[in-house]
């Protein structure tokens, strides 16, 4: 079964450098600075994602609408 699927497991998208870039810049970090995810977290599985890469997790939530947080992608 892939977890990435699951009803409850909200949207995770890898980000491009470009996009990683203006992330970034908007919220004047550095990647150091972000919260960080698993490489092998099962929601990232089917992204192919490496160490260093930043992922974009999109929930649903019942005030806000749409949430967004970043991770960057750390090695166990």
């Amino acid at each position: 079964m892939d977890i990435s699927k699951h009803l409850l497991v909200p949207k995770h998208t890898k980000l491009s450098d470009v996009d990683k870039k203006k992330v970034f810049d908007k919220y004047s970090v550095t990647v150091k600075e972000l919260p960080k995810i698993m490489k092998d977290d099962p929601a990232i599985h089917a992204l192919n994602s490496k160490v260093g890469d930043v992922i974009m997790i999109e929930r649903e939530s019942k005030t806000a609408g749409r949430a967004i947080y970043y991770r960057v992608v750390i090695d166990g």
